[in-house]
This record gives structure tokens, sequence and C-alpha cells, in this order.
């Protein structure tokens, strides 16, 4: 199945519920659904296609789903669904495992029974599904067999790196050509992977490339987070993970761009936004470049100049009187 963007607002008030059913069935997995909210049902489904996984968004006013095993007979992806809520709750009950979900994760397996039911305070229930396939998720069947169901937390380490990742995939990935997001696919595919390890406490398990991903992820978050220090440097950065110069460069080897011209390409962008901002209008120049981590006037306006074509100064002329 391709991309998917469809929406129950194309559908008259009375039948909304019965085109969700059948959309659910036909382009998802057959499911039995039912729900107390037939009147003014509402429900959008989108699908972006990665290559190697596809990520879903799906918002629905509160339903129940039985996943039974003729329903598996029927018609099986033969996926891991690995779904992110992001608002109201899902009571999820799969392998003897239940758990209420509430802006975390939790892993299904459309090869077995399930039953959950969506719980929207406010009418609605989100949800940011990674549909994995089986034969896709280097992991062993019988080890991931202990997650499902269960919640798991978006509180730090490779979960939040993940819940991040996905949410940026949903903004920005629409937006990129076929090679990319074959690329960016295999990148989800390694967090994933990295996450579950992690929960299973079997992180060194994971394939050498989802391991090396996460790090990249984590690398980058400090970045984001020191641009301000001007004693941000690869050096830095390597004895911050404890690793060395050499496996920090090999860590971006295959990136856009290498450490130090990531910090240096995220510093410029910061001061770009900065110099373009009205109500930092009065403040200098080099002021905005030292907050931002350069400590060298002559060498912000060296980069600033070979990244956007002009100075600092002319840009934020431009910027201010555009």
């Amino acid at each position: 199945m391709g991309s998917l963007d469809v929406s129950a607002a194309a559908v008259s008030c009375g039948d909304r519920f019965s085109w969700f059913c059948e959309t659910v069935s036909s382009d998802l997995m057959p499911v039995s659904l039912s729900t107390q909210h037939t009147t003014g049902f509402r429900a959008k489904i989108t699908q972006l296609d990665l290559g190697a996984v596809r990520l879903s968004t799906f918002a629905f006013s509160p339903v129940m789903s039985r996943r039974t095993s003729a329903h598996v007979r029927r018609g099986d992806p033969e996926q891991f669904q690995l779904a992110l809520v992001t608002r109201g709750a899902f009571r999820i009950s799969q392998l003897g495992h239940e758990s209420v979900i509430d802006g975390d994760l939790v892993l299904t397996d459309t090869s077995r029974p399930m039953e959950n039911e969506g719980v929207g305070a406010d009418g609605l229930v989100e949800a940011v599904v990674l549909q994995i396939p089986r034969t896709a998720l280097p992991l062993r069947s019988d080890r991931v067999d202990r997650l499902l169901g269960q919640r798991i937390p978006v509180s730090g380490g490779t979960t939040a790196i993940l819940a991040e990742f996905l949410g940026t995939l949903l903004s920005h990935g629409p937006q990129c050509g076929g090679e990319e997001i074959n690329r960016l696919g295999s990148m989800t595919l390694d967090l994933a992977t990295a996450c579950l390890a992690q929960q299973l406490g079997a992180l060194d398990e994971a394939p050498a490339e989802a391991r090396a991903q996460v790090m990249r992820q984590r690398i980058n978050a400090f970045i984001e987070h020191n641009l301000g220090d001007p004693e941000l440097t690869p050096q830095a950065i390597a004895d911050r993970y404890n690793i060395s110069l050499r496996t920090l460069y090999n860590l971006f080897r295959e990136e856009p761009f290498s450490v130090a011209a990531t910090i240096r390409s995220e510093r410029i962008e910061r001061c770009r936004v900065d110099l373009a901002c009205r109500d930092l209008s009065s403040q200098p120049v080099q002021a905005i470049a030292a907050r931002w981590g350069f400590s060298s006037a002559t060498a912000f306006g060296r980069a600033f100049r070979e990244a956007h074509g002009m100075t600092p100064t002319e840009y934020r002329t431009n910027a201010l009187h555009t």
C-alpha cells in the first residue's frame, strides 16, 4: 500500500463510522470496531512510507478495537506496531499484558490477537504509529514478546530520542525525496531497534548501526543544547561521551556534515534567526554572535558570509526592511 491521507470529514455524518471501519479493515488490518460516538464521529489517517518502515498518524473519536485469531487469519500485515500516544489514552491488552498508555509508547504485534480502547477526555484520541515489518526487526521474537502490550515510558534516553525523531519526521518527511526517504526509514528502524533493545536490557545485542544511530542522536541533542558554549568542540564532545576523536569522526562519516561543521552551521542558523528578529534589532551583531558561541567577530563574519553570501550586518538590514 502506498501513502494514505484520508479524513472522515469528506464523508456524510451518518456514514463516518462505517467509513472508518471499512478503511481500517481494508487498508490497515481486519479488526472489529465499536463506538459510542457514531453521531459526529471524527477520524483522520495519514501514512508516510519510509522504505524500511511506515509512519502513520491516527486521530479519531474514542473506539473499542478487537482483533481475534479469525481476523489474523483473514489478513495480517505481519508487523510490529510501535505507537506513541500523543492525545487521550489507550487501554491495551495483548499476550496477557494489559496497560493504559497516556503520552508513552506501546508495542503490539499484528500477528497476535489484541484488544484496545481509545479514551479521549476531549472527544479525540491521537497516536503516531511506526509500522515495522516483523522480518525487519533484528531482535529475537521471543524476547520482543515480553514488551507486547506494556507501557514504554518516554522519560529519557532512547525512548525520548525516538519520540522526538518521529515528530521531526512528521513535520519534514513529506518534503523529502525518494533516496532521502529511504535513508530516513533506515535511521528510524535503527532508532526503534535500539529503543526496544534497551527496554529488554540488551542494547549491546542491537546491530552496530542501531547503536551508532542512537549515539549520533544523543550527540546532536548535546550540540543543540550547548551551542552557546564557546568551548563546545569535537574534543569536548568526545570527552563528554568518553570516546576517542577517531570514533566521533567515524560516527559522522556518512552524515551530510562533520561534527565541527554541524556545530558551525547550527550556530550560524541561530544567529541568522536572531539577526532577523525585530525585537533584537538593538542588540549588536557581536553580542548575538557571542550568545551562540562565536568568540571572534572576524571568524563569525567570515563564516556567515560563506553561508549566506553577505555580512551579518547586510543580512540584518535586508531582513528588517522586507
